[in-house]
């Protein structure tokens, strides 16, 4: 590491405050679709995407050219305040793809969390109840609502003092530890224990947990929750924060499942590296709140919303989708190739291209990611334990890249996993 990297890491040290964790020693120069140059000028295939929010690369020319012509035109207003027709436009193109029952409405805001945050004022206000059911390792953001959404207590919640009341967790199904049943009868636990079913407003969450480790909700615990809200006046929630723009083989990972939500979160990868995200639902749902209930100084800001709009087309015409479950198919052969020889491997799963590939410990998990690292791939670890390596490498990689980055793995994984 070069005098001028120590530096840099010294700085940042003194500068920012150690509750803003850093992974990487380096630090990124300059970047293009599935490739970041560090300040030492070496390359790394990016297989973490920003944790998921290029899914159409670093700095697609499409989108790079959508946001230099809005910076010619104007970079803010407030929509709230005086609004632009690119805003609305993308409303419409979300409320036509949105798996959602009947027309729909969508709303833009800033963050992940800002939307999850947003759809639970929209479930309150619409249900006039106050309750939130959430599930175990789910994570749905790091502000104080969203904190206590987030059924993982370490790094996100601790030490932060008493969660906001109201939110209550069930148990996910993970089909090998936790079945759809039990998972069900945890919710009826909630029922006769926690809160009365009556004053819950929306359950809440992410088709595939993402944090969480990649857990897949199973299609038959996502029909019973349907049903489950109908029967109780309840509004389903799908937070797709992660998993929405072609991840999960999709659009929207709830195209995976026969039923639909009320509402939709989303950000990430809705516009391509800038700071945007939605709440998409049914349009009687969304209406729910008065004027001036929703809203921020630069929610829809107009060059992030440029950028989306990039982003939908790039989407469609390069069949991203279509991309994501070949990519996807051919991590998946490679994992369970490889797997026969490293007995550490216990679990691999996931939909599309939101792969996972669950290790015997954190630390043979890190061991990967480090020696992968070293030989210039970048890997992110999530999971309860963390000891899940998760894959989130741009859809628009070329497949030489991408095969050159399945090669590091293998080995990484047959030094540390064998």
């Amino acid at each position: 590491m070069s005098d001028a990297t120590n530096s840099l890491n010294q700085r940042k040290q003194n500068a920012l405050p150690r509750g803003n964790a850093v992974m990487c020693d380096w630090y990124a120069s300059k970047a293009e679709n599935a490739t970041l140059t560090d300040t030492e000028g070496r390359d790394v295939i990016d297989f973490a995407g920003g944790i998921a929010v290029l899914n159409t690369g670093h700095r697609h020319p499409k989108v790079v050219a959508a946001v230099k012509e809005q910076l010619d035109k104007f970079t803010h207003t407030a929509f709230q305040v005086v609004p632009y027709e690119s805003y609305i436009s993308l409303a419409e193109r979300i409320n036509a793809r949105a798996p959602v029952e009947g027309p729909a409405k969508t709303a833009f805001f800033s963050t992940g969390a800002e939307a999850v945050e947003n759809a639970v004022k929209i479930a309150r206000s619409y249900t006039n109840r106050h309750g939130v059911i959430t599930f175990n390792a789910s994570f749905h953001g790091r502000t104080m609502m969203t904190m206590a959404m987030t059924g993982k207590v370490a790094p996100y919640k601790q030490d932060f003092g008493p969660m906001v009341p109201s939110v209550f967790h069930a148990r996910f199904p993970d089909e090998k530890t936790v079945s759809v049943e039990q998972a069900l009868n945890s919710l009826d636990d909630l029922f006769h224990c926690d809160i009365a079913p009556h004053n819950v407003a929306a359950i809440v969450l992410e088709p595939v947990q993402g944090e969480g480790g990649f857990r897949v909700t199973p299609p038959a615990f996502m029909r019973a929750l349907r049903e489950l809200a109908d029967k109780h006046g309840i509004l389903l929630i799908a937070d797709e924060v992660q998993t929405g723009f072609g991840r999960t083989g999709k659009l929207f990972a709830m195209e995976n499942y026969d039923v639909k939500p009320d509402i939709i979160t989303m950000a990430k990868s809705l516009a391509g590296g800038f700071p945007l995200s939605a709440v998409c639902g049914r349009a009687e749902v969304m209406d729910a709140p008065n004027p001036g209930g929703l809203g921020g100084t630069y929610a829809g800001n107009p060059l992030s919303i440029a950028a989306s709009h990039a982003v939908l087309d790039v989407i469609e015409e390069e069949q991203l989708c279509q991309r994501s479950q070949q990519l996807g198919s051919e991590l998946v052969s490679c994992l369970q190739e490889v797997q026969t020889a490293c007995p550490a491997i216990s679990e691999i799963r996931g939909l599309g291209s939101m792969v996972a590939l669950e290790l015997s410990s954190a630390d043979v998990a890190r061991q990967v990611q480090s020696t992968a690292m070293a030989a210039g791939l970048l890997l992110l670890t999530c999971g309860q334990k963390g000891n899940v390596i998760r894959f989130l490498y741009p859809l628009t990689i070329p497949t030489e890249q991408f095969r050159q980055g399945l090669t590091i793995l293998v080995q990484a994984l047959k030094q540390h996993a064998a």
